[in-house]
């Protein structure tokens, strides 16, 4: 195990100690200009390998502010994963601001090593400042894998001593983001703590939940991924069952905080208390990683969690011109209106041998979502890379569609589109002598047993699924620019007869806008 214990009283070999005191705003400065420094020595590659994005000050210091005032003088500070130090010295400035006398024992993880010089002369800033304020500040640096060693010990306590394993009062982190995969040393070493989970991230904030003594709180900013999907289902029932969720922070820019590395994935913050009772929770939001602007709003926990949801879904609320029970009223399933939804069945690179780049003899039409625009459909592209169509033949037919009418939605948008669902309505008469079509696997298709939908229930579906309404219900409980076929199962829909009527609506319309579509819909829900 890499460790190394120091306090005010140690010196490290080599490096003197500042004896001059630093403000809280020095402190953060120098912190991010030395995280500047060491995100430009990392190596790109081992950057990936090992998840690493690095906490701006801005980020770690409004972190740091949804820690309330601690009840107690004594805290266990816990930062894995702790780079150069950003949040530990995020929160330690923080703590200073209460203008009360703490005791500060931090233990922070960090593996890599062009990270180390800089955390300790981060630390012994920290030693500085809190001495200047009347509090103290100890830390204890384990240069170890953080899953690895936490496992080990959990596990050595448990079953050699059962003895109850050293707690912290408080986490503030920034984990890494990267999947862990089924046969990894990981996956098994959770596993025997009782976490089953799929990404760096989520152990991490499993892991240190474990660790937190009861009205323990954690700060972390991670992936927004964990809110839905069955492979985090284990780690949302972990969370809720151990915690109470205080705060969740969003941002309006999905590429805002980690720009410098250029992280598409849409990120929150998130507080949690260990073991206490969950209260109504804190939504807030802003525009970026300045938070110049933040709307804050209060939430019943039942709006977040519902009440009778096995599958855990952690909803969101985004700011939106739709009230709570507005977006309440839509209650049909999928299954109640006698629709189905899949994933286009056609794997272009499995079936490559039986492509077509035009039409010929002996081929149907194959559809990506490169083909709609708009809305409409647009076959063939003479000009687009990929293929317009696919053999039909003994291999192929079991992946194709009979031709008809079906409303399909793309699987991804791009990083900063304003929308997260683009329907669109597959129109037969575009290839009138085609008796089946191809699908691709980058489309979700709403279909009836394998079957066409009549064009009104087709159009109808479009015209739902494009709407402002649907758009903030989804956003509630999907941070992900991928649409699965899951998470359009899970939405509301309206009654089957509605839909009919919707697209009966839209047939009528030559040009429909999108204040068009949401003043229908809401003509509806009055």
């Amino acid at each position: 195990m890499g460790e190394e214990a120091l306090n005010s009283k140690d010196m490290i070999k080599g490096q003197k100690r500042e004896k001059s005191s630093l403000s809280g705003q020095e402190l953060l400065r120098l912190t991010e200009s030395r995280r500047v420094t060491a995100n430009e020595k990392l190596d790109p590659e081992s950057k990936t390998v090992l998840g690493q994005y690095m906490t701006p000050s801005t980020v770690a210091s409004y972190m740091a502010s949804l820690f309330p005032a601690p009840k107690s003088k004594e805290i266990k500070l816990l930062d894995p994963g702790a780079g150069v130090g950003s949040l530990s010295s995020a929160f330690v400035n923080h703590m200073s601001s209460l203008k009360s006398s703490y005791c500060i024992e931090a233990t922070a993880f960090e593996i890599e090593e062009i990270m180390l010089p800089y955390l300790r002369e981060n630390f012994l800033h920290c030693e500085s400042m809190a001495q200047e304020n009347g509090s103290s500040f100890t830390w204890k640096l384990q240069t170890c894998d953080f899953i690895t060693e936490t496992t080990n010990v959990l596990r050595a306590k448990k079953t050699l001593w059962k003895n109850e394993v050293e707690k912290y009062t408080h986490c503030i982190m920034n984990p890494p983001y990267k999947k862990i995969h089924k046969s990894s040393l990981h996956r098994r070493a959770l596993s025997l703590v009782g976490i089953e989970t799929v990404n760096l991230y989520s152990a991490f904030v499993a892991l240190a939940i474990l660790l937190l003594e009861d009205a323990g709180y954690l700060v972390a900013i991670i992936p927004r991924s964990f809110c839905n999907g069955p492979y985090f289902r284990p780690f949302r029932e972990l969370l809720l069952k151990n915690t109470a969720i205080r705060r969740i922070h969003l941002f309006a820019s999905r590429t805002s905080v980690f720009k410098e590395d250029k992280v598409l994935q849409e990120n929150v913050i998130i507080a949690l208390e260990k073991n206490v009772k969950q209260s109504d929770v804190l939504v807030s939001i802003s525009e970026d990683d300045s938070f110049s602007k933040i709307a804050v709003n209060s939430y019943k926990f039942d709006n977040i969690v519902k009440n009778d949801d096995e599958s855990l879904v952690i909803h969101i609320p985004t700011q939106c011109n739709y009230s709570q029970s507005y977006l309440k009223e839509f209650r049909h399933s999928l299954s109640d209106i006698q629709i189905q939804i899949s994933t286009g069945p056609v794997v272009d690179f499995r079936l490559k041998e039986h492509l077509r780049k035009m039409p010929e003899t002996g081929t149907v039409p194959l559809l990506y979502p490169s083909h709609f625009k708009n809305g409409a459909l647009h076959w063939p592209q003479l000009e687009g890379k990929k293929a317009n169509a696919i053999l039909a033949n003994a291999d192929t037919k079991k992946w194709l569609y009979p031709s008809g009418y079906y409303c399909v939605v793309r699987r991804f948008s791009s990083k900063e589109e304003k929308r997260r669902i683009y329907p669109s309505v597959i129109e037969p008469s575009v290839f009138a002598q085609s008796e089946f079509l191809g699908i691709e696997n980058h489309l979700n298709v709403f279909h009836q047993e394998k079957k066409p939908l009549s064009e009104e229930l087709a159009r109808g579906l479009a015209v739902y699924l494009g709407s402002s309404i649907v758009d903030a219900k989804f956003r509630r409980f999907s941070g992900h620019t991928q649409v699965n076929a899951t998470d359009l199962k899970m939405l509301k829909y309206p009654s089957r007869k509605e839909l009919i009527e919707l697209g009966r609506w839209a047939m009528t319309k030559a040009l429909i806008t999108q204040e068009m579509i949401d003043a229908r819909l809401e003509s509806i829900l009055r």
